[in-house]
């Protein structure tokens, strides 16, 4: 039978594969150039801080902006 020490080191190992699983689904890098919205260029420096950027800053604050004020609106 388990004692209370097994089960938080059960629950500790399940946390961790979770949290390991979660951060190798994410994108590895900039995955565009152009934004998806408008086709403007997305700066490097967006892209290298943000791996997986699609947006650029405009339609990002617009995306967010409609999201908030239409319930999940989208651009």
């Amino acid at each position: 039978m388990a004692d209370s020490m097994d089960l938080v080191q059960q629950r500790v190992q399940e946390e961790l594969a979770r949290n390991l699983a979660h951060a190798t689904n994410r994108p590895a890098g900039a995955c565009e150039f152009f934004c998806q919205s408008c086709g403007e260029e997305i700066p490097e420096k967006r892209r290298r801080a943000l791996p997986g950027v699609e947006l650029c800053v405009t339609c990002k604050e617009l995306s967010e902006w409609k999201e908030v004020n239409y319930k999940g609106g989208r651009v």
